[in-house]
């Protein structure tokens, strides 16, 4: 699909979308439309009682008179149009429109597109509203559209053609187009971003392992990233007992992934900061074994390292005026031969041994050889790490907010409000001594579980807090985000590609030299 910016004209062929405030006031484009259809949009509107309330459609077929095949019109909302103040219709005041709004609405207008089997599609924009110009509703909706339009189609061989995606172009239509193009192009990097997040997540286990995986992320090369690959007999030498612990039963390699974005410019504080993800790229307990029911799920036991991919690739197609570091450990969880077996006692990097009571709690152990090896080589401002870590978090949150887990205010803050401003939401748990003391273990330092019942997402969160040395640190336990078992505005079923929008906030909004 083809997303282009031009001049509003009357299209000589395909669907128009037309958008339209609480106020019903119609474009001047599509007043010329309705006269020469006779008025069918007026009388649609009024026959279906139309509000014009954010996110509502209205679908018109049109005749011979244009060009055009269909015309929908869609909501931007506003009480413009509501003689009633008290009254509890959908649309909602202009005020409370917000950039991720305006994306959500892009993702339903796909939604109604992609419905109709639209192949070509021209979206009018000639409103405004009262915090976002012309150019930043077109951009918005065009990365919504973006977003909305993605499908991991590989390995399909016998696809139908009324099953394929069907949609060819958009073009976006406005006054001046220039300026809404060039906020796009910023958008779309991020949507690559997340496309690339999505692609690895949707990559089934026997074609992405922890080798192939090292090696897909060579090809970040090409946007500037620098690529460093750690083998096993690399992180022997450094002391990952943790890490190689749980890849030992595959036969797979284990693999660390070092990528690097030095975009921070003459002046600005070169310290990096960094995103340290969790990648096992199946997961079947090892010999803790789970249950075979959903156990096809955990290939996207690796979307915490799909994300700091994601996020990275952003960084550097961007420039973003920031030095970045992005670890990922990458390992296979087997019960083979050679597994670890619960009670085995491995020793870390950071020296500390651990008490490995449930090979299944494999994601932990990981990343307390990644963090500390982060922490210790960069120096970072600070360390996010993204995670698939605990069922627990799902049982707490489901799939509507990750857990926020940290042990510094202002990070956690500011992650928070990335979160709330990208849709991408975190919800922040208590972390305390009295949750500590539930990981002691009699026989080694730490162990993996909890010796007490409850508060499984926390006590893993200080878990990794024993890896992280004092380093400003957030831990994000996504479990329950990573993947859509629906359709949402701008996720479609399947891999969601989270953190990377929220990530790329962060980053935007707070660390990159201005």
């Amino acid at each position: 699909m083809d997303i282009s910016f031009s001049k509003i004209t009357l299209p000589s062929s395909g669907t128009v979308v037309f958008l339209v405030g609480g106020d019903l006031k119609l474009p001047t484009l599509a007043v010329d439309i309705d006269k020469k259809i006779g008025g069918a949009i007026s009388k649609a509107i009024k026959t279906a009682d139309y509000k014009g309330a954010f996110g509502s459609f209205l679908s018109v077929m049109a005749n011979d008179a244009v060009n055009v095949d269909r015309i929908i019109i869609a909501g931007l909302g506003g009480n413009s149009g509501n003689k009633n103040k008290d009254s509890k219709d959908k649309n909602e005041p202009e005020e409370d429109v917000t950039s991720r709004s305006l994306a959500n609405l892009g993702g339903k207008i796909y939604d109604v597109i992609d419905k109709a089997r639209a192949k070509n599609v021209s979206v009018i924009v000639d409103n405004k509203l009262s915090k976002f110009s012309k150019s930043d509703i077109a951009a918005n909706i065009a990365y919504g559209i973006e977003l909305k339009n993605y499908g991991f189609l590989k390995y399909f061989t016998k696809k139908k053609d009324d099953e394929k995606p069907c949609l060819k172009s958009v073009a976006i239509l406005l006054d001046e187009s220039q300026p809404a193009s060039e906020q796009y192009q910023y958008l779309k990097s991020v949507a690559e971003g997340v496309y690339i997040t999505r692609d690895l997540v949707s990559e089934p286990p026997n074609v992405l392992n922890p080798e192939t995986y090292a090696e897909k992320c060579k090809d970040l090369k090409k946007f500037g990233l620098k690529v460093e690959i750690l083998d096993e007999a690399k992180m022997q030498k450094l002391g990952m007992g943790a890490l190689l612990g749980v890849g030992q039963g595959s036969a797979k390699e284990s693999r660390l992934v070092v990528l690097q974005w030095n975009g921070a410019p003459r002046g600005a504080d070169p310290t990096p900061i960094a995103f340290v993800g969790k990648g096992v790229t199946f997961d079947t307990g090892g010999i803790s074994i789970k249950p075979s029911n959903g156990m096809e799920d955990m290939k996207y036991d690796m979307a915490g390292s799909a994300a700091v991919v994601g996020v990275m690739s952003v960084l550097a197609k961007r420039k973003a005026k920031v030095n970045a570091v992005g670890v990922i450990g990458l390992v296979e969880n087997m019960p083979g031969g050679n597994a670890q077996r619960p009670s085995d006692v491995v020793k870390t990097m950071s020296g500390q041994t651990i008490a490995v009571l449930n090979t299944d709690a494999e994601g932990r152990l990981v990343l307390a050889d990644a963090l500390w090896y982060t922490q210790s080589r960069f120096k970072p401002r600070f360390m996010v790490d993204l995670a698939t870590l605990t069922g627990a978090i799902v049982v707490a949150l489901a799939n509507q907010y990750a857990g926020l887990f940290s042990n510094n205010d202002e990070l956690a803050n500011r992650l928070f409000k990335a979160g709330e401003e990208t849709g991408e939401k975190l919800w922040r748990f208590p972390m305390t001594k009295e949750y500590d003391k539930m990981i002691d273990s009699k026989i080694a330092d730490v162990q993996n579980i909890s010796n007490g019942k409850g508060a499984g997402s926390i006590t893993a969160a200080h878990f990794l807090k024993r890896f992280v040395n004092d380093v400003p640190w957030a831990h994000l336990d996504i479990a329950g985000m990573a993947w859509a078992d629906k359709p949402l505005d701008t996720v479609p079923e399947g891999a969601s590609g989270y953190g990377v929008r929220l990530l790329n906030k962060l980053v935007e909004d707070y660390y990159e030299a201005r």
